[in-house]
C-alpha cells in the first residue's frame, strides 16, 4: 500500500490519472465518490451512474463538484472524459463500455445488476472492483476466469473485512508465519433479525434497512467468509463457522485447540470482541529463536500469534484497491480457483408453499456458510440468489432451502453464470483450488 501513494502521485504529475467510474451511489458509494475526489491525486472518478440519477448528482455534489453532465450513449460519456469533464448517468452500460475508463466500481450490493457490470467491464478490457459481497461469493469463480481470459483483474475491496483480513493474510505469510485461521470481529449476530427490527438504526444511519439486517443476521458476515475461503482454501469447522464469543480477539488463541489449527486453515470470526472492527489472523510459527524475539515484541509466547488490523474503512481503502489493479495488476482478494466454500439459504421462520422469498436482509431467510461439496450434495439454494425465488413447498423456521424447492425468476444472468460454473468446474477438477 506504501508504494500506491509514489505510482499515483507519478500519474498526478505526468497529467494522465487513473480514470475509473463508479456504479452505485447508495451510503458507500457516495463515500468512495468523496474519498477519490477530495483525496486522491492521481485518479480521478470520470463517471457515477446510480438508477436514480439525482443520487449521482449527490455524489459528486457532496465531493464540492457542482458541474457535471447527463450522458446517453456511450459517445456522450467518451468526450465529457476526454474534456475533463464529470458524468451522470441512469444506465450502467455506457460506463462499461467507454474506452477511455480504466476501471469500473461496482459498489450496487446486488447479483443481478452485477453479473452484468462485471461481464460487460470484462468484455471491454476493464478492471473491477467490486464492493458486491452478493456478486463475489455466488458467482465469482467464473467471472475471475472470464478476467483471467480478458487479461484485466478482478478484485474485492480493502478496507471491507475481506480484504483487510486478506491483506493481513499476505503479509503473514510474508514474514514467515503460517497462517492457520482468518476472519474478522463481528460486534453482534441474531439470525432472525429483520428490516423491521433494523429500522431505527438504519434510518439513524441513513442506510436501507434490509441491508442493515443483513448484517445483523449474519448473511453478510456469511459471505464475506466465503470470499476469504475462495481467496485462501481455508473453511469453517462448523456450518455458520464457530463465532466463539470472547473480551478480545487475542483470546481466541484460548478457544482453538492447536491441533485444531493445524489440521487445516479455518475462516470463523470473534463474537463481541475488542477492538470490535476489522479483520485478523492468526499465524504459526514454532521455531524457538523466533518465539523469543516474539515474545519480547509483546506477541506473546507462541507458537501461534494473532495478528489484528482494529478498523476497516472501505469507502476510504478502496480507491488504494483501484489502484492496486490498474498500476500494479494486483488484486486484493479473489478466488484463487473453484469455489471452497458456499453461503446457502435457511429458513427465518415458518415458509408457505408459494411464498416469494425477499433475500438478503428481508423477512424469509438467512445465509450459513458451509464447505462449498456440503452444499452442492445438499443442493442447498446459494443466500444470494434466493431474492425473487417462489416456494414449491413449505419450509419450517430454520431448515435449509434447496434449489429443489423453489421456482428461480426466469431469464436472470446471474443464475445462468452459476450454471457455468458449476459445470466449468466439474469438468475440471485441476481448476479447483
Amino acid at each position: 500500500m506504501v508504494i500506491v501513494d509514489s505510482a499515483l502521485e507519478k500519474r498526478h504529475r505526468e497529467g494522465n490519472p487513473v480514470r475509473v467510474a463508479l456504479i452505485g451511489a447508495g451510503y458507500m458509494g457516495r463515500g468512495i465518490a468523496l474519498e477519490i475526489i477530495s483525496s486522491m491525486p492521481g485518479m480521478r472518478l470520470v463517471a457515477v451512474c446510480n438508477r436514480h440519477i439525482a443520487r449521482a448528482e449527490q455524489a459528486y455534489q457532496e465531493a464540492g463538484v457542482d458541474s457535471y453532465k447527463e450522458v446517453n450513449n456511450v459517445a456522450e460519456l467518451e468526450e465529457a472524459v476526454r474534456h475533463g469533464n464529470y458524468a451522470v448517468s441512469e444506465d450502467p452500460m455506457l460506463l462499461c463500455r467507454a474506452e477511455n475508463i480504466e476501471a469500473i466500481i461496482d459498489a450496487t450490493g446486488e447479483i443481478e445488476l452485477g453479473a452484468h457490470v462485471a461481464t460487460e467491464s470484462i468484455r471491454h478490457g476493464k478492471h473491477i472492483i467490486l464492493m458486491n459481497a452478493e456478486l463475489d461469493a455466488t458467482i465469482g469463480p467464473i467471472l475471475k476466469v472470464y478476467a483471467d481470459r480478458a487479461g484485466v483483474i478482478y478484485t474485492y475491496t480493502d478496507g471491507d473485512e475481506p480484504g483487510v483480513a486478506m491483506n493481513l493474510y499476505r503479509f503473514v505469510k510474508s514474514i514467515g508465519y503460517r497462517p492457520v485461521l482468518m476472519g474478522q470481529i463481528k460486534g453482534f449476530l441474531d439470525r432472525y433479525r429483520n428490516p423491521e427490527t433494523q429500522r431505527g438504526f438504519a434510518e439513524k444511519h441513513k442506510q436501507k434497512a434490509a441491508m442493515v439486517a443483513s448484517f445483523a443476521d449474519g448473511s453478510k458476515l456469511c459471505l464475506e467468509s466465503t470470499l476469504m475461503a475462495n481467496a485462501t482454501g481455508f473453511v469453517p469447522g462448523v456450518r455458520g463457522m464457530f463465532g466463539h464469543q470472547c473480551t478480545h480477539v487475542k483470546d481466541l488463541l484460548k478457544l482453538f485447540a492447536p491441533e485444531q489449527l493445524l489440521s487445516e486453515g479455518l475462516v470463523d470470526f470473534a463474537l463481541g470482541a475488542e477492538p470490535h472492527t476489522g479483520g485478523f489472523v492468526v499465524g504459526y510459527n514454532d521455531h524457538p529463536v523466533k518465539k523469543a524475539y516474539m515474545q519480547y515484541f509483546k506477541m506473546g509466547e507462541g507458537p501461534f500469534y494473532v495478528f489484528y488490523t482494529p478498523y476497516h474503512l472501505p469507502h476510504l481503502q478502496l480507491p488504494l484497491t483501484v489502484a492496486r489493479a490498474v498500476l500494479f495488476k494486483d488484486a486484493t482478494l479473489a478466488p484463487v480457483g473453484g469455489p471452497v466454500c458456499d453461503t446457502g439459504s435457511f429458513a427465518k421462520r415458518d415458509l408457505k408453499s408459494g411464498e416469494l422469498l425477499d433475500g438478503m436482509g428481508g423477512f424469509t431467510c438467512y445465509g450459513l456458510i458451509d464447505r462449498y461439496e456440503v452444499c452442492q450434495k445438499e443442493g442447498l439454494l446459494p443466500m444470494a440468489l434466493s431474492q425473487g425465488c417462489r416456494l414449491k413447498r413449505d419450509i419450517p423456521k430454520d431448515q435449509g432451502i434447496r434449489l429443489s424447492d423453489i421456482e428461480l425468476p426466469p431469464g436472470r444472468l446471474c443464475d445462468k453464470l452459476r450454471a457455468e460454473q458449476t459445470d466449468f468446474f466439474r469438468r475440471s477438477p485441476a481448476a479447483l483450488s
